[in-house]
């Protein structure tokens, strides 16, 4: 009975430590995801307009310093934005609030036209991406 009672509860210790800690991966409910660019000429651009879609409205957005952020009301499944200002290869342009941080994957950003300082507008793709990272 003791031996029963030893498996029992070392089974039931193991299966708690691996249903806890972690990396964080997993994590769900609101929160904030970040847009980085990806683009082969860093600061050399000065305007972009670029599509947020994932499963849900977003909540929020906030341009990262020293941009100037433009967009359509939030609310659909698609978000459109234009953000003003030099624009940094690897950089976070924007901070979106989102309903489930668990829906990570379902969230990509697509760019609609990159500009330089003259206004005239870069050929896409070009090398230039979004990444949405948590």
């Amino acid at each position: 009975m003791k031996r029963l009672f030893t498996a029992v509860l070392l089974a039931g210790l193991i299966g708690v430590g691996l249903s806890c800690g972690g990396d964080g991966l997993t994590m769900s409910g609101p929160g904030e995801l970040k847009v980085r660019l990806i683009s082969p000429n860093s600061g050399l651009d000065s305007a972009i307009v670029f599509t947020i879609t994932g499963p849900a409205a977003l909540t929020s957005a906030v341009a990262a310093p020293g941009l100037r952020l433009f967009q359509q009301p939030v609310g659909g499944t698609s978000t459109r934005f234009a953000l003003i200002g030099q624009l940094n290869n690897g950089a976070t342009i924007l901070t979106i609030g989102v309903q489930d941080l668990g829906a990570l994957s379902q969230y990509s950003g697509s760019i609609t036209g990159v500009a330089v300082p003259s206004y005239a507008l870069r050929v896409l793709p070009g090398g230039y991406a979004l990444a949405v990272l948590r």
